[in-house]
């Protein structure tokens, strides 16, 4: 069913996880515990190597500050290492300090912005430290009410505080902008959406990208043309892959609409986001509110990889001809037999020839191992929202 090529793309596919996916989260209401919560970041990183383990889908993880803040990062990346995995990603947080109930990076006083900077630049640090390549920066900053705050003054600061942490990146790092529509603030967010977050980084410099959120739309927003448009300009930093029905975000990928999923990476693979050269980073950005964590990264990383293979089925000459007939439901159709091709027989015998479980997900479950950390986790505090 795969040409050599497609099996090629299959093979090399990575997708990072999320540490905070593993502990405890919730909603504003309640925090659900689940048995077996890593109470350590170093039980968050075995947590990720076995979903590794099962699905050869994920090399690496990425990591929360302070969330995941431990006196020796490189214990910690040696820690990974010796699970089979690596540490990725490093996440900052200026949402949740007192100091920051007006904005971080955009605050209308200096001293609140230099503290949301060094925050930053303790991140880098920390990139220097675990070998990261990626510093993620998603801003909580906006207003409730028209009139509350200067909105150019806060891109004009906005601006300038990046240009202060994108100076302290080394040669091989990078900087990657998420935006998000809304919330927590209501009236205007400082970086709503791609456009505003394409214009930030665009005045940094090659080393600045976009972060796409796949749940920070507005209902409606036709996402393959934005992930279309930051591959033709060069500005696709990285995915943070996750699902959602009414607003927010962070339910299992591909739960919401598989098709949106799969005509995003239709126009992953048409711009060259899979291929060998591409630097796209492909991670996941979810909560897992009341199911368990480790099948939860499991059933998501296999999502991505049941699209990406039907993408990768889809006949682009016969697109191309369609187009050039002007053969409208004949595209369509093409598009639509690869979507509705059935995968999954195909893709168990892939895995089974590499040594791996022909179903991951029931691979795990019947492995005993959610048992058996849920009876040795006990005693201790469980990571959780906003540990």
């Amino acid at each position: 069913m795969f040409s050599a090529e497609a099996l090629s793309t299959l093979e090399s596919q990575a997708i990072e996880l999320p540490s905070w996916a593993f502990g405890n989260s919730g909603t504003r209401f309640r925090v659900f515990t689940t048995p077996g919560t890593p109470r350590t970041v170093f039980e968050k990183i075995d947590d990720a190597a076995k979903v590794h383990e099962f699905t050869k889908l994920a090399p690496a993880v990425a990591l929360h500050i302070p969330w995941d803040m431990v006196e020796d990062f490189t214990a910690l990346s040696e820690h990974a290492r010796s699970r089979g995995i690596a540490l990725g990603t490093v996440n900052s947080n200026t949402f949740q300090d007192e100091e920051y109930k007006f904005g971080s990076l955009t605050h209308v006083d200096p001293k609140v912005r230099q503290r949301a900077i060094d925050h930053h630049l303790s991140c880098i640090d920390i990139m220097h430290q675990t070998g990261s390549r990626d510093l993620k920066i998603w801003l909580a900053d906006g207003s409730n009410y028209p009139g509350q705050v200067d909105m150019r003054g806060r891109q004009d600061r906005l601006q300038e505080s990046l240009q202060e942490i994108y100076s302290r990146l080394g040669d091989e790092q990078r900087m990657v902008l998420e935006y998000k529509f809304f919330e927590p603030a209501f009236y205007h967010t400082d970086v709503p959406d791609w456009g505003t977050s394409y214009v930030q980084v665009n005045e940094l410099g090659p080393k600045a990208h976009v972060c796409l959120d796949t749940g920070h739309h507005a209902p409606g927003t036709n996402i393959e043309f934005i992930v279309m448009q930051l591959l033709r300009l060069g500005r696709l930093g990285s995915f943070d892959f996750n699902s959602r029905f009414y607003a927010d975000d962070d339910l299992i990928v591909g739960a919401a609409d598989p098709f949106q999923l799969f005509r995003i990476l239709v126009e992953v693979v048409r711009g060259g986001g899979l291929a060998n050269d591409s630097e796209v980073a492909f991670m996941l950005d979810q909560c897992h509110n009341v199911e368990d964590k480790i099948p939860g990264q499991i059933r998501s990383v296999l999502n991505v990889q049941e699209m990406t293979a039907k993408a990768l089925l889809v006949d682009a000459p016969a697109l191309a001809a369609a187009e050039l007939d002007g053969d409208v439901l004949g595209g369509n159709a093409v598009l639509m037999d690869a979507f509705n091709t059935d995968v999954r027989g195909a893709l168990a015998d892939w895995r089974e020839s590499r040594g791996l479980a022909r179903e991951p997900f029931d691979a795990y479950r019947a492995s005993g191992h959610l048992e058996t950390i849920a009876e040795a986790r006990v005693g201790g505090q469980q990571m959780g929202w906003g540990a």
